[in-house]
């Protein structure tokens, strides 16, 4: 059985949401075991025992958020060589852009040689002002559902072996 992992970080609860809607539309694959977990605790071993990833990290100051770096910082060197062409997706909630952190993402993950499965799903919040940064966010319906269905895409392009 193919295991597809989901690493998370959020402050305001958005990247956290979109990375629970991708478990959840994940879940629906018999033949896929489901795991998700925060950044702070991924350790390289769980990448080595994944068969596939998403990242979902918020973009901060046009960057991915610094947990999710840590993660990277962490795991980069302990895994060169060891999960090259496995599959992955990153999603990013933004207040305004996400590319930004989607590149850095995107980067690493070519350092690994992943490969990508779809372009960065960057949900966008429309937070701009300090207050509204800091705020609990609230991912909409539709915005869950592209994340679902991302979940559900990547883990049958598994369970089939396409990816």
């Amino acid at each position: 059985m193919k295991t597809l992992l989901v690493i998370h970080h959020s402050m305001t609860d958005g990247a956290r949401q979109m990375a629970q809607a991708a478990l959840e539309g994940a879940m629906g694959e018999s033949n896929i075991a489901v795991a998700g977990m925060h950044a702070a605790e991924a350790a390289p071993e769980d990448l080595l025992e994944a068969d596939g990833y998403i990242f979902a990290t918020p973009e901060n100051l046009a960057s991915m958020a610094g947990v999710m770096k840590d993660f990277f910082d962490r795991c980069y060197y302990p895994l060169l060589d060891q999960i090259q062409g496995r599959p992955y997706a990153t999603m990013i909630c933004a207040g305004s852009d996400g590319t930004g952190a989607a590149r850095q993402v995107a980067r690493i993950a070519t350092g690994w040689r992943l490969k990508p499965i779809a372009e960065p799903l960057i949900i966008i919040t429309g937070a701009q002002s300090p207050e509204a940064i800091a705020a609990p966010k609230i991912i909409s319906a539709n915005d869950l559902a592209r994340c679902e269905e991302l979940g559900t895409a990547f883990a049958a392009g598994l369970a089939a072996g396409i990816f």
